[in-house]
């Protein structure tokens, strides 16, 4: 069924909402130096050897410019209490890192405490996914702790077990 009227994309949408994903931010630097992030719910393993993953960010996000040409990217996956994170990097604003504290990694790319996992990646391709680009990672870093994750589901954040 081709999703071409604005009631078969709800109904594509509410079809994708139904498939539990993890909550993610993705941060990097922009050639003047600029942090830039975005909060995804399209993480997804591609390969162990090389270690490479994948995310999609909208073809008219305001930060693509700076992921398509950033020299590395970090992925952050988030626990369950870092809702205000998610929702800081997934809304509008002209400056998402103002009175945030983080860090810098090896490579520049900026990076958030107290997460469940981070992969620390280079750029390694770009794929055409209609209305989404698909930004394939090379992953040269990663770290990760225990604890429960932060989820999406229908719509909206959930916990383990319970609704958000």
């Amino acid at each position: 069924m081709m999703a071409e009227r604005p009631d078969e994309l709800r109904s594509l949408r509410k079809c994708f909402g139904q498939f539990t994903t993890g909550v993610a931010v993705v941060t990097c630097r922009d050639a003047a130096g600029n942090p830039w992030g975005v909060t995804i719910n399209s993480l997804a393993s591609v390969s162990l050897d090389p270690a490479l993953l994948l995310w999609s960010l909208m073809r008219n996000a305001p930060s693509r410019k700076a992921f398509e040409s950033c020299s590395a990217f970090s992925v952050h996956v988030l626990e369950h209490r870092q809702r205000p994170l998610a929702d800081r990097f997934c809304r509008p604003s002209s400056d998402k890192f103002a009175g945030l504290e983080y860090a810098s990694n090896a490579m520049g790319a900026p990076v958030l405490g107290g997460c469940l996992a981070r992969f620390d990646c280079r750029p390694h391709a770009l794929i055409d996914g209609g209305d989404h680009v698909i930004l394939l990672g090379e992953i040269v870093t990663w770290d990760s702790s225990d604890g429960d994750p932060l989820l999406y589901y229908g719509g909206g954040y959930r916990e383990l077990g319970r609704a958000a």
